[in-house]
């Protein structure tokens, strides 16, 4: 690819992710230009090739496709919603962090500002941006996705969740509740080995596998949830409990802080309470889904 067939491309905001991103567009070829508040962050992607607009407004007029990278959604309405910042026939890209309320609105605010909009969320540290490892998500309209795709293509691993500006970040909070369950039970495991004289780097590989093994579940559990119905295939909600009583022994006669556990062991007792201790785990969505 090189600078003649290659889409020019903005990125507004450079911290580690900004600088990822901007980073890749100018190794895949394309005119990139870039702004940041702070302009001494873009020495580097200058020194190779990208061009420091000297304002936001001037950052915007130069290509037809700007993502931006900032802190949140507040910050990205004082960046772009000054009258020298011209939106109109632009397409924004948001990869900025927030709620899906907050995309939701923002699609609105870019619309009435005559944008085209897409959200997005990257599943991905700086460093794997512009690997097929970068997960990078979109929601928002499909035709504006498609106009863009073989540009963004170069940053990762594209999905395009759906019409709805929103999917983006519901998928991001789903994926980060899913990481820190992970690591938060691995902490709790390597805090209880310790206690034997375990140290973390042997317990990873076994948590590793674990973790994978019980990966593989989820398509099953998945028919179990869409369809509403929980047969005790496997186990039953009454006798996970049993174990769960168990861990938060453990976890207390070895001193070991047993919030998690008895979270964990809280919201089946609950369930078991309301009639389920005679199902399968997954029966606990209930417990997700249910105000209190």
């Amino acid at each position: 690819m090189n600078n003649r067939t290659a889409a020019p491309v903005t990125v507004i905001g450079l911290g580690l992710m900004g600088q990822a991103l901007a980073g890749a567009f100018l190794k895949a070829g394309h005119p990139t230009t870039v702004w940041n508040r702070t302009a001494s962050k873009a020495d580097q992607l200058v020194a190779g090739g990208a061009r420091l607009a000297p304002t936001v407004g001037d950052a915007l007029r130069a290509s037809p496709l700007t993502i931006i990278c900032v802190t949140d959604y507040e910050a990205v309405r004082e960046l772009l919603g000054g009258s020298e910042s011209p939106l109109e026939g632009t397409t924004l890209i948001n990869l900025t962090s927030g709620t899906s309320a907050q995309a939701r609105e923002a699609a609105q605010w870019a619309a009435r500002r005559g944008a085209r909009y897409l959200d997005g969320a990257i599943m991905a540290v700086p460093p794997a941006i512009g690997t097929a490892e970068a997960v990078i998500l979109h929601s928002g309209p499909r035709e504006d996705f498609q106009a863009h795709e073989q540009t963004l293509e170069v940053l990762g691993t594209l999905t395009h969740l759906g019409a709805d500006p929103g999917l983006a970040s519901l998928y991001d909070a789903a994926g980060l509740t899913m990481m820190w369950s992970i690591l938060n039970a691995w902490l709790q495991g390597t805090a209880l080995l310790r206690t034997a004289g375990i140290d973390a780097a042997t317990f990873a590989p076994f948590a590793r596998e674990l973790a994978t093994g019980v990966a593989g579940w989820l398509p099953g559990y998945a028919e179990q949830v869409d369809s509403g119905s929980f047969p005790a295939e496997v186990s039953a909600l009454e006798t996970d409990v049993r174990a769960m009583a168990h861990l938060v022994e453990e976890s207390e006669a070895a001193g070991v802080n047993a919030e998690l556990p008895k979270l964990i062991k809280a919201i089946a007792d609950r369930a078991i309470a309301a009639g389920h201790g005679g199902e399968q785990y997954p029966v606990l969505i209930e417990e997700f889904v249910t105000p209190r």
